[in-house]
C-alpha cells in the first residue's frame, strides 16, 4: 500500500500530526503479532518473525502475508514534551 507519510499523521484529535513523528501500533496486520523492528534489514524496518511479513520504516507492507499496513496509533501532544499514546 503505497500511502504517503504525510496521510498517515493525524492526532486524536483530528489534528494534523507532527512531520517528524510516525507512531505506529505494533500488531502485524496478518494475524496480530508483534513486528520488532530490524535494523539492516531489507525494508529497514519492522519484521514478524510468526509469518514472514516486512514492513518498511512507515509501517507500510512491503512483502509478507499481511494484507495492510501498520496502523497508526491514536496519540496527543499534550504539551511541547509531553505525548499520550492510546
Amino acid at each position: 500500500d503505497p500511502q504517503k507519510d504525510a496521510d498517515r499523521l493525524v492526532q486524536e484529535n483530528g489534528e494534523a500530526g507532527q512531520p517528524a513523528w510516525l507512531i505506529l501500533q505494533a500488531s502485524c496486520t496478518h494475524l496480530g503479532c508483534v513486528p520488532t523492528f530490524v535494523e539492516g534489514s531489507q525494508f529497514g524496518g519492522w519484521f514478524c518473525p510468526c509469518h514472514g511479513s516486512d514492513y518498511d520504516t512507515s509501517g507500510r507492507i512491503r512483502r509478507g502475508p499481511a494484507p495492510k499496513n501498520l496502523a497508526p496509533a491514536p496519540y496527543l501532544f499534550t504539551g511541547p514534551t509531553a505525548i499520550r499514546i492510546g
